[in-house]
């Protein structure tokens, strides 16, 4: 098995190479504590989260806006994934309390926004 897929991957880079920039590619980076982002997530607002922080930026390391809790109505804007940890993060407005910011899509209960940012 460990020698087909060693056979196997120039190829797969070479493909890799090859393909274009796209909308789903630039949800690869994260965002930076203190990024707010517009909403482009058409979608019904959700009420998915459990006692959730709403962080500054896509990371742990970020502080906290609040907290969002299952009866409250979120707002999602989109999402980002953090290649460094495998997550994505979802922006959301939190419009019980009037605050806004990233939750770990893990920690909200239907996976959060499928729109990239």
């Amino acid at each position: 098995m460990k020698r087909r897929l060693a056979a196997f991957l120039p190829v797969l880079a070479a493909v890799a190479v090859a393909l274009p920039f796209t909308a789903a590619t630039s949800a690869s980076a994260s965002a930076a504590c203190g990024t707010n982002v517009g909403d482009k997530d058409g979608s019904a607002w959700h009420k998915t989260a459990n006692g959730a922080n709403e962080r500054s930026g896509s990371s742990t390391g970020c502080g906290s806006n609040g907290i969002a809790y299952s009866s409250h109505t979120l707002d999602y804007h989109c999402y980002t994934y953090v290649s460094s940890t495998g997550y994505t993060w979802t922006y959301v407005r939190n419009d019980t309390t009037g605050t806004a910011g990233w939750i770990r899509d893990d920690l909200l209960s239907d996976g959060g926004s499928f729109v990239a940012c």
